[in-house]
């Protein structure tokens, strides 16, 4: 069954558009409540709660000290890594770092006009809490694009938290655990170990801020705990946007489109495309490829109940259409120049990747940039993850005698106008005592 097909000069484009942004791909509406009670529960009764829904959940059966995995064990996991996996970890964490310590903000400090010094500093985080995904797959790049970036904004202690089904730890991922620089390693997962994170157990001290992707479950809890700590954001199923002209292999294109598709049966991808023709071949390289993949039935029904072919009189003008999506990666498959154009009209993407040459999966990997990325369009308002989200801006004033004279009358008028007389009585007592 092919994916929804519209046509942007159609009569009835909006409305079906409208309601094609409007789809809710999170399926599950009891998801909220079962992350409130473990959360809920694990703050009650600590480690206890979390040893039962290891126990439950992931098949771990073990005492409160057996949750955390020693570093001799994560060492000899390490140690099982091939060799050529070894180096590309290792490659992706060194363009990873760069990437951020380019990235890092630079402390502002100047004296104004009024001689009022001003300034604002950058200063890490004390701890954090990383979030890695093992269920139906393992994630070591997650970790790196997670714990790089704190090791760079220089975060004091980071707390890596990791699901084993059946007491299986993942060399990979213990691996880039070793190569990121992880403090902790714990093997849960689930609300109860974004609980822990968040409000701590006998053996797990809390965290300032939780990082990292994860399921539904995930998710829901890291809402749930926002204000008791910080959170980067919230992870919904993935997307890919691809713009294509008519030059492309669409066994290329269809290769994209099916590199998120893959994630999750929930997942999303769409192609614009400004020929029909050619759109029917992409369609049609999408059902070869599905023929060969190891996952094809996610792929397939991601692609079938979630995916959508757009049709516009022009790239050059869908700007418009592709900020409205406004999705987790937008590929622009086309000539470096209109790439290049068409790139400085979007507003909102989590991630642009400019030209024929640049695969989504690039960014997922070796790039340097984040992988970590908002979804479910709320790339209108966030951005990725990246060294700044491990980093506190703190302002600085300091006023001298003829500076607060001369911010002073306006502070007074301010704080007359909202009724707020210790305010202004903190301005004009120094005021009528200058020296």
């Amino acid at each position: 069954m092919p994916p929804k097909r519209l046509d942007a000069s159609a009569p009835g484009f909006e409305k079906e558009f409208s309601a094609f942004l409007g789809r809710n791909r999170d399926s599950d509406e009891n998801v909220d409540r079962i992350a409130a009670d473990i959360v809920a529960d694990v703050r009650a009764r600590g480690d206890a709660a979390l040893l039962e829904y290891t126990r439950k959940f992931d098949k771990v059966d073990t005492d409160a000290g057996g949750l955390r995995i020693a570093d001799a064990e994560r060492t000899a996991a390490a140690a099982k890594v091939p060799a050529a996996q070894r180096e590309a970890l290792a490659f992706a964490a060194r363009r990873i770092e760069a990437f951020h310590r380019a990235s890092l903000p630079k402390d502002v400090d100047f004296t104004d006009a009024t001689g009022t010094r001003l300034g604002a500093r950058y200063r890490p985080l004390e701890s954090v809490g990383v979030y890695v995904p093992g269920g139906l797959a393992a994630y070591p790049s997650s970790v790196l694009m997670n714990i790089v970036p704190a090791k760079v904004a220089g975060v004091s202690r980071i707390v890596m938290v990791v699901p084993t089904p059946g007491g299986v730890v993942n060399p990979l991922v213990m691996l880039a655990a070793e190569i990121a620089g992880a403090d902790e390693v714990w093997r849960i997962g689930g609300a109860q170990a974004v609980a822990a994170l968040a409000y701590g157990t006998q053996s797990i001290r809390p965290v300032d801020k939780i990082t990292g992707p994860g399921n539904a479950y995930v998710a829901a809890a890291k809402r749930r705990v926002f204000g008791q700590v910080g959170i980067d954001l919230i992870a919904g199923p993935s997307e890919i946007l691809v713009v294509a002209d008519r030059h492309n292999d669409p066994a290329w294109i269809a290769a994209d489109l099916l590199s998120q598709a893959e994630h999750d049966a929930s997942s999303q991808s769409v192609l614009i495309a400004d020929d029909s023709a050619f759109a029917d071949s992409v369609a049609r390289a999408v059902e070869d490829e599905l023929k060969t993949m190891a996952r094809a039935d996610i792929a397939g029904a991601s692609w079938r109940d979630n995916g959508c072919i757009i049709l516009v009189p022009e790239l050059a003008a869908c700007a418009p259409i592709v900020d409205r999506i406004a999705a987790e990666h937008v590929e622009l498959a086309m000539e470096a120049a209109p790439a290049e154009a068409l790139a400085d009209r979007i507003r909102h993407a989590g991630a642009i990747f400019l030209g024929r040459y640049t695969p989504e999966a690039i960014g997922d990997y070796v790039a340097g940039t984040n992988h970590v990325l908002p979804t479910s369009r709320a790339a209108r308002f966030s951005g990725g993850l990246g060294v700044g989200d491990f980093l506190k801006r703190t302002s600085l004033v300091a006023c001298t005698p003829d500076a607060l004279a001369a911010l002073g009358p306006a502070a007074l008028a301010l704080a007359d106008a909202e009724g707020l007389g210790a305010h202004g009585r903190s301005v004009s007592i120094r005021l009528n005592r200058r020296s």
